[in-house]
């Protein structure tokens, strides 16, 4: 009896032991772009998106997006209606998650996030939800709920591998996300090796939202602007703006007389604006930057009468698939360097090995 007893005892000791083992090793520390810690006790089954578009940074690594988000902003389907339609028709859970808010922060509700009860709530450090400091972050982690940052807009280039990273970890697909940071990574080696060598820094404009903001709105030091310091050009915006967006005025774009020209568009389709992305195809893309180009003061560009204007997805500024726009940008900027590189490949790929749905569209043009 005493042998049985001190059997049971000793087994009862090991299953517990290993219970308490099992339990740690599930637990997961994670440190997000803003350099906090944070531990969960498991891959989060309840998600709040602070931005709707981190779908799509999910989408790179999950089979269904949706399954886990049990509350979102509702940007995603104003500011990217046709993105959004593809997305809604492979899961059209989304179409049932709850809106939090609408496009910008202060339309975020913390009380309804609540009232979901998430395991965790993901940010961005800022955009057009609430962003570092919100008040919202401070009433969710009252409530003992996780806010865990990432950011694909502020300094993509920067900070999209470790919150992909960031993303599998909440989501339990870590080697799903390595997958994924792996094959960004290996684009952006391309390019940093072939510009290693001394080159030029062509002067690059880039017109984003154009034909929906009056010219010039641009990216200065951080957004867009990083990729083209990146892929070997000289953007003029970060020569006058502080931060990561603003304005330029006509005068001194047409001073500067720059000789590579972008504009981002997007797919709304209409007239007055360069068309580009989910629904667009490469004719009406090309139409319609032809057009856009011969605005006073643009058409007489040196970018422009010498053949170097091109256009991006604007949502490129704000998504984990940004490493398009990076080699669209390497191979407009230095075509001498790059004349293999074909970002339409690029989106190709992603779309085959990543994404689960693939985006249909056209997602950058040239002219020639």
């Amino acid at each position: 009896m005493f042998k049985f007893r001190k059997a049971a005892i000793g087994l009862g000791l090991a299953t517990l032991l290993c219970g308490v083992a099992a339990s740690a090793q599930a637990a997961i520390t994670i440190t997000d772009v803003s350099g906090q810690t944070v531990t969960l006790e498991k891959p989060a089954e309840r998600i709040v998106l602070g931005e709707g578009r981190d779908i799509v940074g999910l989408a790179l690594i999950e089979k269904d997006p949706s399954a886990n988000v049990v509350g979102w902003m509702g940007e995603f389907r104003k500011s990217d209606p046709a993105t959004y339609e593809q997305f809604k028709a492979k899961f059209p859970k989304l179409e049932t998650i709850p809106r939090l808010g609408v496009t910008d922060a202060d339309s975020f509700s913390a009380e309804k996030a609540l009232a979901l009860h998430p395991d965790v709530a993901i940010f961005g450090i800022a955009g057009h939800g609430p962003g570092e400091h919100d008040p919202a972050v401070e009433q969710l982690r009252a409530a003992g709920i996780p806010v865990i940052f990432v950011d694909f807009r502020i300094h993509p280039l920067k900070n999209t591998v470790p919150s992909m990273i960031v993303l599998g970890q909440v989501t339990g697909h870590e080697a799903e996300a390595k997958s994924y940071t792996d094959f960004y990574e290996q684009h952006l080696k391309r390019i940093s090796d072939a510009l290693a060598k001394p080159h030029s820094e062509p002067k690059v404009f880039l017109e984003m939202l154009e034909g929906i903001r009056p010219c010039c709105h641009t990216a200065g030091k951080g957004n867009l602007g990083d990729f083209v310091a990146f892929a070997g050009g000289h953007n003029i915006g970060a020569d006058v703006l502080p931060g990561p967006l603003g304005e330029l005025n006509l005068e001194y774009v047409i001073q500067q007389n720059p000789a590579v020209y972008v504009a981002t568009g997007s797919s709304s389709g209409q007239p007055g604006r360069v068309a580009i992305g989910t629904g667009i195809d490469a004719a009406k893309a090309q139409a319609t930057l032809a057009d856009e180009l011969k605005r006073p003061g643009i058409s007489t560009l040196a970018a422009v009468t010498d053949g170097s204007a091109h256009s991006l997805w604007h949502n490129f500024y704000n998504m984990p698939t940004n490493i398009v726009a990076i080699d669209a940008l390497a191979k407009w900027i230095h075509p001498e360097l790059f004349p293999d590189l074909d970002p339409a490949k690029t989106m190709d790929e992603i779309n085959a090995r990543f994404l689960a749905l693939p985006l249909k569209g056209t997602y950058a043009a040239s002219l020639h």
